[in-house]
């Protein structure tokens, strides 16, 4: 049997990037982490490290060579201005893609449920529903799960777009009873989405199995991923645990949809 192909790691250095550089290097994957920021954590022995911005085109191909799966967690992961985002979110994604394309990699990338923030929280959403960002953040989220299907339709360039709800050690908060993804569960996600035989372009809810879940149909079967773990022991503590805010509480997205809100009325469905 031959050797699995290294893994590269984009966004290594953050909080999540962390969570999961420890699980799959205690599974004995070979990684490549990368960051624009040191990596603060003492690395694995399967586990190199190299500071790079995602801007730097030349630099992710020369990091790529070679690895059979790309895990984008870099650029920008919060709400941010429009300029912020835009380099590393939008053309950094681009030297990804084309450094999977170069490779015939397959692509996970971390989407977010901010790239449909302004669904209200009444509606039940299977993988298939339309882009309704709230923020800059959740629109170069969106931008890269099309990015994904452009490069399946015209390159055969498999991706996973993990749309990732709160992952947290705990939920705290009320919404987060919906969308709250524990770390093993991200963890054992990720081990799935390089293992699986063929996913083509698919999309994953990124959350564990929560009632209160607002998300449906995915293509977690494909993959063969089931979440363990569920924000329901948590609904005793938290389901009072509101905002106040009327427009956080109508819309899936939470903080993101009222931060500049200017409307006068709610958005339509």
């Amino acid at each position: 049997m031959s050797q699995p192909k290294p893994i590269l790691l984009t966004g290594a250095s953050g909080a999540l990037g962390r969570v999961i550089t420890k699980g799959l290097a205690a599974q004995g994957w070979t990684l490549r982490l990368t960051d624009i920021a040191p990596f603060p954590d003492p690395l694995p022995a399967e586990a190199s490290f190299t500071r790079m911005d995602l801007n730097d085109g030349v630099a992710v191909l020369r990091l790529a060579e070679g690895c059979g799966t790309i895990l984008h967690f870099g650029g920008i992961s919060v709400d941010q201005p429009f300029e912020e985002v835009l380099g590393p979110n939008l053309r950094g994604l681009y030297y990804i893609y084309e450094a999977a394309r170069r490779e015939r990699a397959r692509v996970v990338f971390a989407s977010s449920n901010h790239s449909i923030g302004f669904h209200e929280r009444s509606e039940k959403l299977d993988d298939d529903c339309r882009f309704r960002p709230d923020s800059y953040y959740g629109l170069s989220k969106a931008y890269g799960e099309l990015m994904g299907q452009l490069y399946w339709d015209k390159h055969g360039v498999e991706s996973v777009n993990v749309r990732i709800g709160s992952c947290l050690p705990e939920p705290v908060d009320a919404r987060m009873l919906a969308t709250w993804l524990s770390y093993p569960d991200l963890v054992s996600l990720m081990e799935r989405c390089v293992l699986a035989e063929a996913t083509g372009c698919a999309v994953i809810w990124g959350a564990s199995n929560n009632a209160r879940s607002f998300w449906g149909k995915d293509a977690r079967e494909k993959l063969g991923w089931t979440p363990r773990d569920s924000a329901d022991p948590y609904a005793g503590q938290l389901a009072g645990k509101l905002s106040g805010n009327p427009v956080i509480e109508r819309y899936q997205g939470g903080a993101y949809t009222a931060r500049e809100y200017s409307r006068t009325s709610p958005s339509p469905k």
